[in-house]
């Protein structure tokens, strides 16, 4: 079990910042190690476990930028045009073989490797055809251009792409550029999944009354699937302490991380809080944010020797369940995975109303943000900002984030927002 006794994990009734919650989450998590190869085509979305090394330069050889004419630069005139003879033609994957004379240039196209002695391209839009020659204007071209060098890209032995790196469609692009067929990636971080409420029904069932489905689970299910993690969803669970002893019993056993939502306010804690005592170390936080104050986090026994299962109990409200999953659970989630997290993407928009805020809390606003009429980008609210209101939730593209120590906005000040395509 991690030393957590420096730990903001034990802070007690002070309520944290956002900030120092994301940090004392970052301190005490140590990453999976256990990799496993797998073909290109399945790596999409995978953590690379091991850097990639160039087997190869690249380009393998000295090759042409351009569709246009190859010549020696030195021919190039200052005070005059340079006239040369077009003496053959250099295709892609089609090399030349012989050398070719002073004063004259092959037809080339794009990518097709140098010839011998020809260190120039003139594209064919800077020069004209005269009968059988080319005629290159001074000034047009200087010696050396359009070629692009062996080895320009990347050299052989130099890492391609940094273990850590969550891959992407261009990197497995790069990869097969080496002419590598499989990579070594982390395996799939396992996350169990349940929503915990006597009045929760789960979709399908009949909404008896005073109940609502639970949408948690499919929204938080989602999230997770987008960070190319592995999802055991254990359901719905009674508000019930045996219950949920059992089925924590059962998470921390299957799975690397248990996300739960609901069964983590006041009202909540007392049993909730029993029963965690007896699996871990987790504690309760009261982080100064809206939506989502009421946050659970911390380490749950396994059997001797293995690393703990981390519980992330997240809030009941849908919305709240969601903003507190981006705030604190997904860049934990990834460095859990392996990856090397990078910042979440952020923007500056112009609100286009003012937003009443006191210092002391950090706020996410559901919002849409758009381009605005003068240019530049500006953001608007959604509509209701209730915790339970998922509808504005679907409706929106960014969260809008008043920070900690931030006040009121004006309408037309500067924001910040998270944009959703860089979180799910």
């Amino acid at each position: 079990m991690p030393d957590l006794s420096e730990s903001p994990l034990t802070a007690g009734d002070r309520h944290l910042s956002v900030a120092e919650a994301r940090a004392a989450i970052g301190a005490v998590l140590q990453p999976i190690t256990t990799a496993e190869v797998v073909p290109l085509p399945a790596a999409l979305g995978r953590v690379l476990a091991e850097s990639v090394v160039s087997p190869i330069d690249v380009p393998a050889h000295d090759n042409s930028a351009m569709d246009g004419y190859a010549f020696d630069g030195a021919a190039l005139q200052d005070h005059g045009p340079t006239r040369l003879r077009v003496a053959g033609t250099v295709y892609a994957g089609a090399p030349h073989a012989g050398r070719t004379g002073a004063g004259a240039c092959l037809r080339i196209m794009t990518g097709a490797v140098m010839p011998p002695g020809l260190d120039t391209v003139v594209p064919h839009e800077l020069c004209r055809v005269e009968g059988g020659d080319v005629v290159v204007e001074p000034g047009v071209i200087r010696p050396g251009e359009n070629r692009r060098r062996r080895g320009e890209d990347l050299r052989h032995g130099t890492p391609a792409l940094q273990a850590g790196r969550l891959l992407t469609p261009a990197d497995l692009g790069l990869v097969a550029s080496l002419g590598l067929q499989q990579v070594a990636v982390r395996r799939r971080l396992r996350v169990a999944l349940f929503s915990t409420g006597d009045e929760l029904r789960s979709p399908g069932q009949p909404l008896d009354a005073g109940c609502v489905y639970d949408s948690n689970r499919s929204s938080l299910a989602a999230a997770l699937q987008r960070l190319g993690l592995t999802v055991v969803d254990l359901g719905l669970v009674p508000d019930d302490p045996a219950a949920l002893e059992a089925t924590l019993r059962q998470a921390m056993h299957d799975a690397d991380v248990v996300l739960t939502s609901g069964g983590v306010s006041m009202g909540d804690a007392d049993h909730t809080r029993a029963v965690l005592a007896r699996l871990g170390e987790v504690a309760f936080w009261k982080v100064a944010m809206r939506p989502g104050r009421p946050f659970a986090f911390g380490p749950l026994r396994r059997e001797a020797g293995a690393a703990p299962s981390w519980l992330f109990a997240l809030p009941g409200n849908p919305v709240a369940a969601l903003v507190t999953f981006y705030a604190f659970a997904r860049e934990a989630l990834l460095l859990l995975a392996g990856a090397s997290p990078r910042p979440l993407p952020t923007l500056q928009a112009r609100c286009t109303t003012a937003i009443r805020k006191r210092p002391g809390r950090t706020e996410f606003q559901r919002a849409i943000v758009e381009p605005a009429p003068e240019g530049g980008w500006q953001v608007r609210l959604t509509g209701s900002q209730g915790a339970g209101v998922l509808r504005s939730m679907s409706e929106a593209n960014a969260l809008l984030v008043l920070r900690h120590e931030q006040g009121s906005v004006a309408a037309g000040e500067p924001v910040d927002v998270w944009l959703f395509d860089g979180l799910v």
